[in-house]
C-alpha cells in the first residue's frame, strides 16, 4: 500500500518527504481527500540527460527574458 500524503503538509514539510522519497519511499499526494499525483523515487536506470545548464554560463542562471530575446 502506498503511504498518503496532504498536500498542505507536503509543501510544509517538503525536506522531510524529499528526504523520504530519496531514500526509496513513495507517495500518493490528496488535496482535498481527493488523489492528486505521486511522488515516486527516480528509476536509477532512466539517468536523466543535460541538454544545458545554464549556470554554467552565468552564475545564479540566465534571465529567461534576456535568453528569449537572444534567440
Amino acid at each position: 500500500m502506498e503511504n498518503l500524503v496532504a498536500l498542505k503538509d507536503l509543501r510544509l514539510n517538503m525536506d522531510k518527504y524529499a528526504n523520504e522519497v530519496k531514500a526509496g519511499k513513495s507517495f500518493i499526494v490528496l488535496k482535498q481527500s481527493k488523489p492528486l499525483f505521486k511522488l515516486t523515487p527516480i528509476d536509477e536506470d532512466n539517468s536523466w540527460e543535460e541538454v544545458i545548464n545554464f549556470t554554467k554560463i552565468k552564475k545564479g542562471g540566465v534571465n529567461i527574458d534576456e535568453l528569449l530575446a537572444s534567440l
